[in-house]
């Protein structure tokens, strides 16, 4: 006999003329950032910790620098410290860039959680431009926060602990603009911080999607080979200049290399605009760049699990 099921097919959403709302490609690429958030907690604990340290150490220089000179304090001396935590705080964003993009594709293929990532509807692309913009936007624009903020917090105390000293803390507020320096520190982390050192997080990524084992050695040992092996055979050292200017910023290793050195001045007036962005290291570095991103995403499309 046969018996009639008690199964009743479920309704899917073409027969009822219903369609899954699409994810657009924005939204898809926000929750990706937002995952690598979420997984990375370095990104933003980094620079946090720096800047505590930086200001716990500002304020105790303040109270014994306040004792032994009786309030003694200058405006350059306050400058200093400002630049030097603005420095501290994005050399600190830049390493955590750099193991971030070493780790960024290695890591899935590692713990094989890319089997899992990978049956997400999220494009390798979308996946490693998501990656891409924790170095080059995120942690930019993250330490610029910190730093303003870490720099604000400076000058308050710096305001506070000379009230009653007899020293005038209107020079403090009345000098260099703290508006310009924040709008200056913003376009210094544009050019360098992004655009010039984009070829830096591109190797890197690339590194990562194919590195077999140990990807800071494939990403270290390449250069140092190629170098090396251009002073042995030609005795020059172009190759070790590329990287030197690609790191200390454009034109600076030039003149390093050629016996003067160069001063904050000169650094700063190859950043001006029609300098910088009429260097052609600069278009070619991005082409590079976006050759690098182009190869991580082949490698991440073929790659699987270690």
């Amino acid at each position: 006999m046969n018996t009639q099921s008690n199964t009743v097919p479920e309704p899917s959403f073409q027969s009822q003329g219903i369609t899954p709302a699409a994810v657009s490609p924005i939204q898809t690429m926000y929750w990706s950032i937002r995952r690598e958030l979420w997984e990375n907690r370095s990104i933003y604990i980094a620079p946090l910790i720096a800047a505590a340290v930086l200001l716990l150490g500002y304020f105790v220089s303040m109270v014994s620098l306040r004792r032994r000179m009786h309030g003694a304090w200058t405006l350059g001396s306050a400058m200093e410290h400002y630049e030097l935590a603005g420095a501290v705080i994005m050399g600190t964003a830049f390493i955590v860039g750099i193991f971030y993009s070493l780790d960024a594709l290695y890591g899935e293929r590692r713990d094989r959680s890319i089997l899992f990532w990978k049956s997400l509807p999220v494009s390798d692309l979308i996946t490693v431009l998501s990656k891409l913009t924790i170095p080059f936007v995120v942690l930019p624009i993250l330490s610029l926060v910190i730093t303003v903020a870490a720099q604000f917090i400076m000058l308050v105390l710096t305001s506070a602990m000379l009230l009653g000293s007899g020293v005038n803390t209107a020079t403090l507020w009345t000098g260099p603009s703290f508006v310009h320096v924040s709008l200056v520190l913003l376009y210094h982390i544009i050019t360098v911080h992004g655009l010039w050192y984009a070829p830096f997080y591109g190797w890197l990524l690339l590194v990562s999607a194919w590195a077999p084992r140990a990807p800071f050695l494939w990403a270290v040992l390449p250069p140092f080979v190629i170098c090396g092996l251009e002073k042995v055979a030609f005795g020059t050292s172009y190759c070790l200049g590329l990287l030197q200017s690609r790191l200390t910023g454009p034109q600076a290793s030039a003149s390093a290399t050629s016996g003067g050195g160069h001063t904050g001045m000169e650094f700063m007036a190859t950043l001006v605009p029609q300098h910088f962005f009429s260097e052609p290291g600069l278009w070619i570095g991005l082409a590079v760049a976006a050759a690098f991103v182009a190869g991580a995403v082949q490698m991440r499309r073929y790659k699987g699990p270690i």
